[in-house]
């Protein structure tokens, strides 16, 4: 697949008289694709069905004539002003009962139904009018799903919608559901669905197994919104469907989404993400203030390559400051390209930039665009341009099987966010931070859905976290021929959200351990690794006849090997991933690299590439790396 460059354009913003002019400048710059139309809703329909598509007829057509590609995005995470009136209880409510109302964006609540059908009207209007249009070569839905806290809603559509999503998930059996839920604790039983409320506002925490429930009903009500717009554009276009995901956003299961969708595309800002969502120390934070955490990207580049099912593009990466982190500092001069050759080593097909111009109005006015507000060259659109010609000489993405593969499980982020058992503890921070450890071993990964149950070609696999293990899952593993890592807390529950009693936690076949107690640790009180490193946030008491290959400094086991699988109780700091991960990546037949800080590696098909996260050079065994340098080679 051909690598390509993009900008996202809003030409509803600006004068007609110009658009022109930006087109041809798109062109100039090497970009290919441009995404429009996402928050347009007001400009297509400014009163209930007064339709004008002139203005967006005449956009598209400006740009196709140019020879520019028009991904067209569905507006509708921006229903306009008006909607409020026709429904005024589509609004989404806040776990304290707080309507989230207009005057921003993604203002609807997933399980309102009138609102549904109006979404589903204009986006039959939409494709209608655009499916066979020749420059219309992609699509998108709605706009970054789960943005701003918007997929768990207390509303009282979304209390009728889990009633009937309970009522069908147990067969219409409410005692059923009580025992499922363990609801003879403080006397919880129903009589009846219909008694069922949402798990907010009771006087202490609600029941475990009702919050998850509710997390897997609200992210199939995203699927379900998700998936009625992807049949009606699908009935009127050939051309690919995407939605634009976002970092470190876990509310519903991207897979599932992705499953009804031939692009996963995401929205990268390095900058923005590690002062609010990396989980970065101080010192990190300052380190990489202005190139983002070296790790955090890529997970995502991986991630989404495998809800893509191979298919996949950054439809947002940051070109210079935003406006809506903590802090909004400017990226080191270089890392605007590296960003991208970074997305394209990992298989992106397409790495485009938001926005084409900068807003000088309304909220995002200070988010740096290509173009500064008054037209000029902003520093971003110089790097994309450099970019545009180094790809003249760049040969096609060819992704190739990794050897190491991470299982991620949406529903176990869901589980560890319902219960995480210490303040700050979540499946994501400990899915990165092994991820990380793989890193600086110089590893190239894959990540893979929980439904996974071919592990062939892989040499070590890891299941960290993963809460409800389904026991074929557990069986494909321990028969896949590989290194295989779980803990903690894998197998920790049963689909229910009880902990499993004959046997106890983790019952993997052919390895004896099993967790008979667990803690949580305060951040500054560690527990000591034999040969270093520690336990740190979580460690579990474990028992069995395994091998023991990691241990406190007190004799007490923390990961215990049989055959080719280990399990780990212990949140382990990055110096205890780092054993851990040289002991089984040798064991795996790895090539293992101690990569220097900030360097990362990252190996396709065709070639090796070598990236330089650091604001100084460092030299690396493939030479001298400048600061925010790229060096890429052919294999």
């Amino acid at each position: 697949m051909k690598r390509t460059l993009g900008a996202c354009y809003y030409p509803e913003h600006w004068p007609e008289e110009i658009w022109a002019e930006d087109a041809a400048r798109m062109v100039e710059a090497g970009l290919t694709w441009i995404r429009i139309g996402e928050f347009s809703w007001s400009k297509i329909e400014p009163n209930p069905g007064e339709l004008r598509w002139d203005w967006l007829d005449r956009a598209i057509e400006t740009l196709g004539a140019r020879g520019l590609k028009v991904v067209l995005g569905t507006p509708t995470a921006t229903p306009p002003r008006w909607m409020a009136d026709r429904h005024p209880d589509m609004f989404a409510v806040d776990a304290m009962g707080q309507v989230r109302g207009f005057g921003s964006r993604r203002h609807y609540c997933f399980s309102h139904h009138g609102y549904f059908a109006e979404s589903q009207r204009i986006t039959r209007l939409m494709a209608e009018r655009y499916g066979a249009n020749p420059h219309v070569a992609a699509w998108q839905t709605d706009n970054e799903y789960g943005c701003h806290d918007t997929i768990l809603s207390y509303s009282e559509a979304a209390k009728v919608a889990f009633r009937e999503w309970l009522r069908a998930a147990f067969d219409g059996d409410i005692d059923a559901l009580n025992l499922a839920w363990g609801n003879v604790f403080w006397s919880m039983e129903y009589h009846s669905f219909a008694e069922i409320g949402l798990p907010n506002l009771t006087v202490t925490e609600p029941n475990p197994a009702h919050v998850l429930a509710f997390k897997r009903f609200s992210s199939d009500q995203v699927v379900a919104f998700n998936r009625a717009q992807v049949e009606i554009i699908k009935a009127h276009s050939v051309a690919p469907i995407s939605h634009n995901y976002m970092g470190r956003i876990t509310e519903f299961d991207h897979f599932k989404v992705g499953q009804d969708l031939e692009i996963a595309t995401w929205d990268s800002y390095p900058l923005g993400f590690l002062e609010d969502r990396v989980g970065a120390t101080p010192e990190e934070q300052r380190t990489y203030a202005r190139q983002g955490d070296p790790d955090f990207q890529a997970l995502h580049h991986d991630l989404y390559r495998a809800v893509g099912r191979g298919r996949w593009w950054v439809m947002e990466q940051q070109p210079g400051p935003v406006n809506w982190a903590p802090y909004n500092p400017a990226p080191l001069p270089g890392m605007v390209r590296l960003w991208t050759w970074e997305a394209f080593a990992h298989g992106a097909e397409a790495v485009c930039y938001f926005r084409w111009r900068q807003a000088p109005f309304a909220q995002e006015q200070m988010h740096a665009g290509l173009l500064r507000p008054d037209s000029k060259d902003a520093p971003a659109i110089v790097e994309a341009r450099a970019v545009a010609r180094e790809m003249l000489d760049a040969p096609e993405v060819q992704p190739a099987q990794a050897p190491v593969a991470i299982l991620f499980d949406y529903d176990a982020d869901w589980a560890w966010s319902t219960q995480p058992h210490g303040a700050g503890l979540s499946y994501f921070q400990l899915i990165l931070d092994h991820y990380k450890a793989l890193r600086r071993a110089g590893q190239t990964m894959d990540i893979l859905p929980p439904t996974t149950r071919d592990f062939s070609g892989y040499q070590l696999i890891l299941a960290p976290g993963m809460m409800h293990m389904p026991d074929d899952l557990k069986s494909a593993l321990a028969a896949s021929g590989a290194e295989v890592l779980y803990g903690p807390r894998s197998g920790a529950r049963d689909g229910h959200f009880s902990i499993p009693t004959t046997p106890l936690p983790p019952a993997l076949p052919g390895l004896e351990v099993t967790v008979a107690r667990v803690e949580s640790l305060r951040p500054d009180m560690p527990i000591a690794l034999t040969g270093g490193g520690a336990a740190h946030l979580y460690l579990e008491e474990l028992e069995g006849s395994a091998e023991v290959i990691l241990s406190t400094t007190d004799r007490a086991p923390v990961a215990m090997r049989a055959g080719r699988q280990t399990y780990c109780g212990g949140w382990l700091d990055a110096a205890g991933l780092d054993r851990l991960i040289e002991t089984l990546g040798e064991a795996a037949g790895l090539a293992l690299r101690k990569m220097p800080e900030g360097i990362r590696t990252r190996r396709t098909a065709t070639e090796e590439f070598w990236f330089n996260h650091r604001a100084e050079p460092v030299e690396t065994e493939v030479g001298l790396l400048p600061a925010a340098g790229v060096f890429r080679r052919a294999l």
